[in-house]
């Protein structure tokens, strides 16, 4: 078992030093103690975000909704503080519980209701856009709070405050995933739903939990993001869905469910956004950049599909050779 986790982590972890690699000798500014602080930030949103991704991956299902979330929280957020005066204290928890509402919705219709996931959050990621241009007028809401942009680029001994919490996050999903009956449940359900159903896991709620986990780390993105820029918009947080889809993906997630690592998750943000920063270095157009991403996804989904029928033939032939050999003694 340790053997196959240090396997998983060692791919994802190669790929990410190699590409820094290449970026640092192209970009010499890569290496600049404010560039790596401006990665940590950059970080710091997708990584939460990732992680309820995970979750949801690990069951078998897939989250499209988590960037129209984030639109529709950051204004829910902007209106309580900006318009209607609502503390911090009342709205930043208001906000991260209403994310894990959000993801009540998608959770109940997938594992009760029994609509696919992909129809499920596909809807959302439509419906709740649609919600974030109702509220406030539809118009993005500025200068929130000057305490709100202290949970963002405040600083404790020195390092950001959105590495502990991403720091912490991880740490307690590890824990979860991987120490908890919870997290067992996860698994199974993800590795073979019927094996699942029948060893007395309620299913569905399993189900239904995954997606609540990652509408609330979508909240908790969204309250990030809301901080960072000091203000709310329906367009915030465009596209990240799938860069959370692809963070888990490349590092180890299979698709498919039941297999992958929320660390090898944070590995596989860290390569996306180390590659952004490269491109952003470079003065590569925002068009390019998107082109660079959709690829990565592209390769890492080709990755996970191929993966196991390689495996399998290369299993395949070694498996053959011992037996060929004694059929050739025999004769």
């Amino acid at each position: 078992m340790k053997r196959s986790v240090l396997s998983q982590f060692a791919g994802p972890m190669a790929a990410l030093l190699l590409i820094m690699a290449v970026v640092a000798v192209t970009t010499p500014s890569f290496l600049a103690a404010e560039n790596f602080r401006n990665i940590a930030l950059q970080v710091a949103v997708l990584s939460i975000v990732a992680i309820g991704a995970t979750v949801v991956i690990l069951t078998g299902g897939i989250d499209l909704s988590p960037g129209s979330m984030i639109a529709y929280l950051t204004m829910v957020l902007a209106v309580m503080v900006k318009l209607n005066g609502v503390s911090l204290w009342v709205a930043v928890p208001a906000a991260i519980a209403l994310g894990g509402v959000l993801g009540l919705v998608n959770g109940v219709l997938v594992a009760y209701v029994r609509i696919p996931a992909f129809i499920v959050t596909l809807a959302g990621l439509s419906a709740f856009k649609g919600i974030a241009l109702t509220v406030g007028g539809g118009t993005p809401v500025f200068s929130l709070s000057p305490d709100l942009g202290q949970l963002f680029y405040g600083e404790l001994l020195g390092v950001p405050l959105p590495f502990y919490y991403m720091v912490g996050l991880y740490a307690f999903a590890t824990m979860v995933l991987n120490h908890s009956r919870f997290g067992r449940e996860i698994y199974a359900v993800g590795g073979n739903e019927s094996a699942a159903r029948l060893s007395g896991i309620h299913v569905p709620r399993v189900r239904m939990l995954a997606f609540v986990i990652a509408g609330a780390c979508a909240g908790i993105g969204a309250v990030l993001l809301a901080a960072r820029l000091n203000s709310g918009s329906p367009n915030y947080g465009s596209l990240i869905e799938l860069q959370a889809i692809a963070a888990a993906v490349v590092g180890g997630a299979s698709l498919a469910g039941g297999r992958g690592h929320v660390l090898n998750t944070l590995i596989g943000v860290l390569i996306i956004v180390v590659v952004q920063n490269g491109l952003n270095l470079n003065a590569v157009s925002t068009s390019l950049q998107s082109i660079t991403i959709g690829g990565i996804i592209l390769l890492a989904v080709g990755v996970d599909i191929w993966r196991g029928r390689l495996s399998a033939a290369v299993f395949g032939r070694f498996a053959k050779a011992p037996v060929a050999a004694l059929q050739g003694s025999a004769q």
